[in-house]
């Protein structure tokens, strides 16, 4: 069966015995009705009128692939670098630790005057791992003001349903869970084979979540905004990593009448990633802060999207993944380090899928813009 191995991502999946007993077809129109029909589902607030603006952001890596202890906080020209210390006791061993693994998750709060908004942008790839490094990093979910998946990879939403089940009764109601469309949901593979992504949209509504689709820049929480679908503006052809099949199976997967034709083939096809969003603040005097999260569909890309839907041109700061790896050649890692010179950062802070080679490049090319990200680091930018 499909989701056999991916039992511990659907604690309150909808069951085989319910898809056999309702009928296929049947199911999914029943299954429509009921989850769209539920009021918890909805096109996101589109971002128009003046851009938020924050006078204070702090970005926290809450997962990322490396820990490193023992590295000294600094402060530079608009940006602190806070790096968590480790989580030893006075009197006895750490019994606990930060726990690193091939996946992102970002915390970020943002303050203007005395509003404060809480925002989680991805879940990294296990539930045991965001868990314990929110509890030590002591980020409490029952503060967040809006979720938002970047993309359909488990890499970015394995911890969702561990998350969700763990603090049942504690999220506030209706908290917005933002996604790039219905092509987040639809069931994903690598290509060399394996199962890859199944979002679980029954246990997102069951959790009182609201399910906003935001196919178009949208506010979130009121302070940050997603891109929207990122166009391919640059050189940049990024890397296909996953096949993506349309239909619903177990309950899982997008819905065929919310995709595409050209998709719907009922049969794996490349994946384009055309769902995947950032999610980005402007800092006032400073100018954008993007967080990419993943990059699938080119990390210039991704900051100039971001520059397009708000309108501000200076970028201060570009957090998250930027998915430059092999079989990619130094000559287009040297593109994208000619392209980001251009774009004039003040500030990258690469992490998770970014790339050994690329980060040795470009540490050459901007020695003083670049920033070392790992699990536990905060970064504060005030205005």
């Amino acid at each position: 069966m499909l989701f056999s191995t991916c039992s511990c991502f659907r604690p309150s999946s909808i069951s085989r015995r319910a898809l056999l007993c309702a009928g296929g077809a049947g199911f999914v129109t029943a299954l429509v009705s009921t989850l769209l029909g539920s009021g918890r589902t909805a096109q996101a607030q589109r971002l128009t009128g003046p851009i938020p603006e924050v006078d204070r952001l702090t970005v926290q890596m809450v997962t990322d692939n490396i820990v490193r202890l023992f590295v000294p906080s600094q402060k530079l020209e608009g940006v602190i670098t806070e790096r968590h210390p480790g989580h030893f006791l006075p009197d006895a061993p750490p019994r606990t630790t930060l726990v690193g693994e091939f996946g992102l998750s970002m915390y970020a709060e943002s303050q203007r005057g005395n509003e404060v908004r809480r925002v989680l942008v991805d879940f990294g790839w296990t539930p045991e791992t965001l868990l314990n490094n929110l509890a030590i990093l002591k980020i409490d979910a029952a503060d967040f003001d809006a979720l938002v998946l970047s993309h359909g990879h488990y890499d970015h939403f394995g911890g969702l349903v561990g998350l969700l089940n763990a603090n049942k009764g504690r999220l506030k109601k209706n908290l917005p869970f933002f996604v790039g469309g219905e092509e987040c949901f639809c069931t994903r593979e690598t290509v060399l084979g394996g199962q890859f992504g199944a979002l679980d949209r029954k246990a997102i509504l069951e959790s009182s979540l609201s399910l906003m689709m935001a196919e178009g820049p949208a506010i979130v929480a009121d302070h940050a905004f997603t891109t929207g679908k990122i166009a391919l503006s640059s050189f940049e052809k990024p890397l296909q990593p996953t096949k993506e099949k349309v239909g619903v199976i177990d309950g899982f997967g997008c819905f065929p009448d919310k995709m595409p034709a050209a998709k719907n083939t009922g049969t794996f096809v490349p994946d384009d990633f055309e769902h995947e969003i950032g999610t980005n603040y402007v800092v006032k005097g400073k100018g954008l802060v993007v967080l990419t999260s993943c990059s699938h569909r080119g990390v210039i890309n991704t900051v100039k999207q971001a520059q397009v839907a708000s309108g501000v041109e200076k970028v201060h700061a570009v957090i998250g993944g930027f998915h430059l790896v092999p079989p990619l050649t130094d000559d287009y890692y040297r593109q994208v380090i000619a392209a980001f010179k251009e774009m004039n950062p003040d500030y990258l802070m690469p992490g998770h899928c970014s790339g050994e080679r690329f980060y040795d490049l470009v540490r050459q090319e901007m020695p003083n813009k670049v920033l070392v990200s790992n699990v536990g680091t905060r970064y504060v930018f005030e205005a």
